[in-house]
């Protein structure tokens, strides 16, 4: 029975690999999201130009 076990390992292997694959493209994703919100927000406050624009 050593093909039953080694197809079987080979199986959880590639399934073990498929779901690492897959939280790393989750966790990127949600990375993406929450930067992309709290970018927005923080780049505009970060540089008001049109306070410079006012002043000179």
């Amino acid at each position: 029975m050593s093909k039953g076990d080694t197809s079987g390992a080979s199986r959880e292997e590639r399934l073990k690999q498929a779901l690492k694959a897959n939280m790393a493209r989750r966790k990127a994703q949600a990375k993406a999201r929450s930067g992309a919100n709290t970018g927005k927000t923080t780049d505009k406050t970060a540089e008001p130009s049109g306070k410079e624009g006012d002043n000179g």
